[in-house]
């Protein structure tokens, strides 16, 4: 194991990126008519109730990673430039989304999520066990507080909303943050008891996980992109 990584940290995290590739490989082809009769990816629970598992494990890796980083003393300057990276994929997603789904693009989807919450969880991750009443708080709230005034697009990422809006895919700050402060939380109990559950070494067949647990927002920005390449590309030469 190398000993600046966290390869079990890594591992968990690439398995929630495959598994998102297979969700998203399967809207792929409902999408573009090789599932028949298509599928409802917004209503049927077989999609949705994955979709709820997927963004849960993103974000729960994601509050754990917070929680590394804060540890190894990342300073603000590094904590930008990640952040940087993640807020730029978002955009770069709502752009492409805009081309593929015009009426219904990606305005505040999981990385436009997770930019937000990666700096709430900074400025809070002080707070220590709190942070567990806090997630179950951001968990609930949206369940007891909804109201049509969030339903605009400029107000509908808070989470306050009576309905979902018409776009792709949507992760608002409330409840989906409860997950991520859970996820921080947990890392910090962690890394202070049971440091080894996280930086344990892995199997070697496990390392190519490992690996790509490491580069995850490169994988999620090229796989879409590489998926609908193929399907197309396939199509037009008669593959299929």
């Amino acid at each position: 194991m190398n000993p600046q990584r966290f390869d079990r940290l890594d591992v968990l995290r690439a398995l929630a990126i495959v598994w998102m590739a297979a969700f998203h490989l399967a809207f792929d082809l409902n999408h573009y008519g090789f599932f028949d009769p298509r599928h409802s990816f917004h209503r049927d629970p077989l999609w949705t109730t994955q979709r709820v598992c997927i963004v849960s494990l993103f974000l729960f890796c994601a509050g754990l990673g917070q929680a590394v980083a804060l540890q190894a003393g990342q300073a603000w300057p590094r904590f930008w430039k990640r952040w940087g990276q993640v807020a730029l994929c978002a955009l770069l997603v709502s752009l492409g989304s805009a081309l593929m789904f015009p009426r219904s693009w990606i305005f505040f989807g999981v990385l436009h999520g997770i930019a937000v919450m990666l700096i709430v969880c900074r400025l809070t991750a002080p707070l220590g066990r709190w942070l567990w009443l806090l997630g179950a708080v951001a968990l609930l709230l949206p369940q007891v507080i909804q109201h049509p005034v969030f339903d605009v697009p400029w107000l509908s990422w808070i989470g306050f909303v009576t309905r979902k809006p018409l776009t792709e895919d949507f992760v608002p700050l409330l409840p989906w943050l409860g997950v991520m402060w859970w996820g921080l939380a947990a890392g910090q109990w962690l890394l202070q008891h049971r440091p080894g559950v996280l930086a344990g070494s892995v199997p070697a067949l496990m390392q190519p996980l490992a690996l790509l647990g490491r580069w995850s927002l490169s994988f999620y920005m090229l796989h879409q992109p590489v998926f609908i390449g193929v399907i197309l590309g396939g199509r037009a030469l008669g593959w299929w």
